[in-house]
């Protein structure tokens, strides 16, 4: 079998691929094109799968270490009053371990630590990949040609290795929904880890970390390409009124500091993760809405699951084939769930509708919600040797 892997994106599903296959003894190299890796700034939470992964590929103690658990919140109204109240303890019982918060730079800088210091080239553009021989795959990119036995497109939701790999699949599409985010300046009093607060089609959450500040997002109904002169002032005009935390959190952030990017997802299912020696990773096979809050988590699955595929297998054609097979059900289902999730939740705008909605919520009992989380957490990663 082939021990070179190209692998063309830099963000936490390439670095997964990469630090899985590198564990199973493959020379990796990862190419990014962004002199550093976008959306440093923001958040991200783990659920159980997505930490079991990172168990396997040698990083999950080191995560843990630098994650606060999400084991207080829930879900309210504007004003403030409960729709659930969430269990990390119940989840921890049930699955090992609570939600965990933790800066997404602070999880970029722990894989590439797990990687060769030499493995990541960034400001470096994919521009052309071709299979040349029936094991041999070129890559042609802006700072010269790459030879592997393989490659793993793990270039995100507007991947351009998917549009060419699929040329007749329709690509991404607007979710209806637009996301500002950012990480506070400083330490926040917070009385929850975790809180999510739905209005009429605009959602306003937060996620505590380790070191007191906390990452928030607002998501509204917008159409696609909306922008805010002032998005930091645009949000105070439409959540200064929310309940507490929510002005706190938009007072303890810079304004240079908020994100502000569509959500855009892959609505139409791809036929396949892999065409030849190229497999499809993370956002590039099933870009999500973030509404179960696993986009990261299966990316993370992901790269589990190609690497202990790859040292199983006799071939690596062999290995692509249980790749695909093992991962597009359950990651198509997620997706599917996720934007189910998302139309019953945050993009809900009439009023009758979120009426019945908040009404359904406050009657289904914790131990229901509960369950029906553990679809998704309760997954249990293929050994890596």
């Amino acid at each position: 079998m082939g021990r070179r892997a190209v692998l063309v994106g830099g963000g936490i599903g390439g670095l997964a691929a990469a630090t899985g296959l590198h564990r199973i003894g493959w020379d990796v190299t990862v190419l990014e094109r962004a002199p550093r890796l976008e959306d440093a700034g923001a958040g991200i939470s783990l659920a159980a799968n997505g930490l079991r992964a990172l168990d396997e590929l040698g990083v999950g103690e080191a995560v843990r270490e630098a994650s606060r658990g999400q084991y207080s919140g829930g879900t309210r109204t504007p004003r403030g009053g409960r729709l659930t109240r969430m269990d990390g303890s119940a989840l921890e019982r049930a699955v090992g371990t609570p939600i965990m918060g933790i800066p997404r730079s602070t999880l970029h800088r722990l894989l590439r630590e797990s990687l060769p210091a030499d493995s990541l080239v960034n400001g470096c553009e994919a521009v052309e990949v071709e299979q040349t021989g029936p094991g041999t795959v070129q890559v042609s990119c802006t700072t010269g040609v790459l030879t592997a036995d393989l490659v793993v497109a793990a270039d995100g939701v507007g991947s351009a290795l998917r549009s060419r790999l699929f040329p007749e699949h329709p690509g991404p599409v607007y979710s209806g929904s637009t996301v500002l985010r950012a990480i506070t300046e400083h330490a926040v009093d917070l009385r929850t880890d975790f809180e999510l607060t739905w209005g009429r089609g605009a959602e306003f959450g937060h996620i505590a970390f380790l070191d007191g500040r906390a990452e928030w997002h607002a998501v509204l109904n917008q159409p696609a390409g909306t922008r805010f002169a002032d998005p930091l002032a645009e949000l105070r005009r439409r959540f200064g009124t929310w309940h507490d935390p929510i002005p706190a959190l938009l007072d303890a952030t810079r304004p240079e500091g908020v994100l502000h990017h569509d959500v855009n997802e892959l609505r139409t299912p791809l036929p396949s993760y892999t065409a030849g020696r190229i497999a499809l990773l993370g956002d590039a096979a099933h870009a999500m809405t973030p509404n179960l809050g696993q986009g990261a988590c299966q990316a993370l699955e992901d790269a589990v699951t190609l690497a202990a595929a790859l040292d199983a297998e006799p071939t690596v054609d062999a290995a692509l084939t249980r790749y695909d097979v093992e991962r597009r059900p359950r990651s198509q289902a997620v997706a599917r769930a996720a934007r189910q999730a998302g139309r019953m939740g945050q993009q809900l705008s009439h009023p009758l509708a979120v009426t019945l909605r908040n009404t359904a919520m406050r009657l289904t009992p914790s131990r229901v919600a509960t369950r029906m989380i553990l679809r998704h957490h309760a997954w249990t990663p293929p050994a890596l040797n």
